[in-house]
């Protein structure tokens, strides 16, 4: 008498989602580290920000700030995008407070020491992100990068339709230390 067949278990679907939870697992533990340096991050530089500032300019509440923050972003259940998505922001924020246009005023001492934090955490990130080996593809991530690029591309307009006085420049100053304080809830 044969024997009966012994019913071969299905590796293709284990397989994937062993896959999946090695990435999401590489993804945590190549970012573990970042978690403590992180945690005063948003503080430190919402104070640089109050400190390259330290007499804002004369109320301007004739401008009103057409850049709402994306709040699909505050929505992710993905690591690995959310991840990405503190470092695009991180770019973005280097790349607006870098500009040659600031005000006058600003304290270029705060400003230098807020700039070399931005690129240090968007290093961080990036590093974190390249190690664990992690691509980052699909709709949800372009989806949530695009609508950080609108958003950025709002403040730029805001900037420029207001020739970069210091008034539009304090409303994003204002923006920024937002920004900072959403960044942390990206990130936890």
């Amino acid at each position: 008498m044969a024997a009966p067949a012994t019913p071969q278990p299905r590796l293709r679907h284990g397989a994937a989602v062993l896959l999946i939870l090695r990435t999401a697992l590489a993804t945590a533990l190549a970012c573990h580290h970042l978690r403590p340096r992180d945690a005063t991050f948003p503080w430190d530089s919402t104070h640089l920000l109050q400190a390259m500032a330290p007499s804002p300019a004369p109320p301007c509440h004739h401008l009103h700030d057409p850049f709402p923050f994306p709040d699909t972003l505050l929505h992710t259940n993905h690591p690995q995008q959310a991840a990405a998505a503190a470092h695009r922001l991180l770019q973005r924020l280097f790349d607006t407070l870098s500009s040659p246009n600031i005000p006058q005023h600003w304290d270029a001492q705060a400003r230098h020491r807020l700039l070399n934090s931005l690129q240090h955490h968007s290093r961080q990130l990036q590093r974190c992100l390249t190690d664990s080996g992690t691509l980052l593809q699909g709709q949800g991530l372009r989806k949530l990068l695009l609508d950080i690029e609108i958003y950025f591309g709002r403040i730029q307009d805001f900037l420029r339709t207001h020739n970069h006085s210091p008034c539009a420049w304090d409303h994003v100053r204002l923006e920024a230390r937002l920004c900072f304080q959403r960044l942390q809830n990206l990130t936890r």
